[in-house]
Order: C-alpha cells, then sequence, then structure tokens
C-alpha cells in the first residue's frame, strides 16, 4: 500500500476556535494554572491558537491553511503506520495499526463504564463526528464577513465571545462551576446525556 493509497484513506482533524475547556477538565489557557481563566488569558490563549494553526503565515485562517494542517497530519500518520522506515506501508502494519486501535477503542469505553459513562451511540469523535460538527459550526460563526477566510481578529472576537457567554456572573473569570454549566447547555442544546458530576 503506498503513500498515494493510505493519504486518501486517513482522516484529517479540523481546525477551530479554542474551546474553554481542556480535555482534563481544566480550563485551556490557563497560564497560572489556578483553574480560573481569566479573560487575559482567554485573549492571549487565541493568540497563540491563532498562530499555531495559521500554517501560512498569512494572517489569516483559511483552506490553504486546513489543506496544509491536513498534508501535516497525514504525514505524521504515514510515519507512525510505517513501522519499518521503508516508505510504504504493509498490510501486517496496517493490520497492527487496526488493532492497536481497537485495543484503544475498548481502553476507552472501559474508563467511561467505569466512570458511569454511557456509550456514545457510534457518534465517531463524540461531538466531532458530523464534519466539522462543533468546531465546524464556530469556525462558520468567526467568519463574521463571510469571506471564507478567518483573521486574526475574528478569531479574537469569537474566542472571547465564548469566554463571555461562559462567565455568568460577568466578573471577568470562568471558573471550573461556569465551564460545567457552559457544557451542560451546550449537551442539553444538542440533546446529549449530561456529563456525570466529578467526584461521583
Amino acid at each position: 500500500m503506498n503513500k498515494k493509497i493510505i493519504f486518501s484513506t486517513l482522516g484529517a482533524a479540523l481546525i477551530a476556535v479554542p474551546v474553554l475547556a481542556a480535555p482534563g477538565g481544566g480550563a485551556k489557557g490557563d497560564a497560572d494554572g489556578n483553574g480560573v481563566l481569566t479573560r487575559a488569558e482567554a485573549q492571549a490563549h487565541a493568540t497563540q491558537m491563532f498562530a499555531k494553526m495559521d500554517a501560512n503565515k498569512d494572517g489569516k485562517l483559511d483552506a490553504s491553511d486546513r489543506t496544509a494542517r491536513r498534508a501535516e497530519m497525514q504525514a505524521k500518520m504515514f510515519e507512525r503506520l510505517d513501522a519499518n522506515k521503508d516508505g510504504s506501508i504493509s498490510k501486517a502494519e496496517w493490520d497492527q495499526h487496526g488493532a492497536d486501535r481497537a485495543a484503544k477503542r475498548a481502553e476507552r469505553g472501559d474508563r467511561r463504564a467505569d466512570a458511569g459513562e454511557g456509550k456514545r451511540d457510534g457518534m465517531r469523535g463524540g461531538h466531532h463526528g458530523k464534519r466539522g460538527g462543533h468546531h465546524g459550526m464556530m469556525m462558520g460563526k468567526a467568519d463574521a464577513n463571510g469571506d471564507k477566510a478567518i483573521s486574526q481578529a475574528e478569531f479574537q472576537t469569537a474566542a472571547l465571545a465564548r469566554f463571555d457567554a461562559a462567565d455568568a456572573n460577568k466578573d471577568g473569570q470562568v471558573t471550573a462551576e461556569e465551564r460545567q454549566a457552559q457544557r451542560g447547555a451546550w449537551r442539553a442544546k444538542r440533546g446529549a446525556p449530561p456529563a456525570a458530576p466529578a467526584g461521583e
């Protein structure tokens, strides 16, 4: 199986306006690690994320950045699959990749079961399942002038609007409770089951 075939079959990640919740339950951009995200921290994080996502450094996020990011991710995936580094993917290497993925899925399922969470009803990647999902919608909202590109100003505006929406008491900071409430509201809006409270 050559690189061209592999590249056409591998999925690609979508770029997106940063969300407030980090994978570990903390806040993305919480520079001092105190569990509270200030508006200044959210703005600084948005600046960093924009710079990282602007692959061609032209000051906007558009299709060319997505193409570059997709190519980069595909190259990294190919490197991971090509275990013996001979420039091609053998059936054995492909089968090993499938076995590794199945094992990881089973492990995640066990962890969710231990945490008392239900199955995701086959939703591929949670809210990322449908071509961009939540992140795709956020990118569309960030493109304020509809030119199919997101400037740094638009990116910042979208990130801070998200911060302001989560900042329920308008004190300029988002606590863990406010983040959880925002996630709960988002899930309710989409009919997803609420997450179990921490510690249960």
